[in-house]
């Protein structure tokens, strides 16, 4: 199977496809895969000072930074307010024509139920493409792809109506410093408003050196718990990205994910 694989990952925020698959893209790019991140909103809500255009434009310019650090393709921030997603036909036509154009295979998404409204409309719009991308007469001036991708969902430890069912994990160790260097683009959201909304504002460091080391003592138990999580999966990993597999789309054959996921 080919090495040049090609990942799109579609976030709610931007700051969510980095947290989902920060690590992979990271390992995928340096075995001369094609990644892309999508943002669904411009994260304009998610500050308590800022006002809603600066940290769009905030939001935005960390966004770059990201493709700059981690060598993705592209990261592309949709028109859409924080907080105010909806999945309407207009955004499941701009979901269905960027799949078609980058031709990925495999789309990531979040699953459909979550905390966060914007989580889950998103995951609806994915999921409500994931059939009609491949049906020519909708979105006629963009073809469809030669192969349908295949769908999945990235990990939460939501538990209603069924909890995460992991079917790929991907060892993240050797790139843990790299992933927090992607966080650490989002100074808007891991250093200011997060904080915030936890309630340790106080906490964070001034100098930037201790700001990175503190973002790794809060973010990656996170994948620790992945790890611990999905068994056997991970039996060798401390540190690990897990992704659930949707009904929806292409089945892989056989061992498929374990090649496409070779990294």
């Amino acid at each position: 199977m080919s090495e040049e694989k090609r990942f799109l990952v579609i976030g709610a925020h931007p700051d969510d496809a980095d947290l989902m698959f920060g690590g992979t893209a990271l390992k995928a790019v340096r075995k001369g895969c094609k990644v892309k991140f999508i943002s669904t909103t411009n994260g304009d809500a998610g500050h308590y000072s800022e006002t809603r255009e600066n940290l769009a434009i905030r939001r935005d310019s960390e966004a770059q930074e990201v493709v700059i650090r981690s060598g993705i393709e592209a990261y592309e921030i949709l028109d859409n307010h924080d907080g105010e997603l909806i999945p309407s036909l207009e955004n499941r036509k701009k979901i269905i024509t960027r799949i078609r154009v980058f031709q990925p295979d495999v789309v990531i998404s979040h699953r459909l139920y979550d905390y966060h409204a914007d989580h889950r409309a998103t995951a609806q719009l994915v999921q409500d493409s994931a059939y009609l991308v491949m049906v020519p007469l909708i979105c006629p001036d963009v073809p469809v792809p030669e192969k349908e991708p295949i769908y999945m969902f990235s990990h939460d430890f939501f538990k209603s109506p069924a909890p995460f069912s992991p079917a790929i994990a991907v060892d993240i160790d050797n790139v843990l410093a790299d992933k927090i260097q992607l966080l650490d683009c989002h100074v808007s959201q891991f250093y200011e408003w997060l904080p915030y909304i936890d309630g340790n504002l106080n906490e964070v460091p001034g100098n930037k050196e201790d700001r990175v080391k503190w973002l790794a003592g809060e973010r990656l138990a996170y994948y620790r718990d992945q790890a611990a999580a999905a068994g056997e999966l991970c039996l060798a990993m401390k540190h690990a990205e897990t992704f659930e597999l949707s009904e929806y789309g292409r089945k892989p054959k056989d061992d498929e994910l374990t090649q496409i996921f070779h990294f």
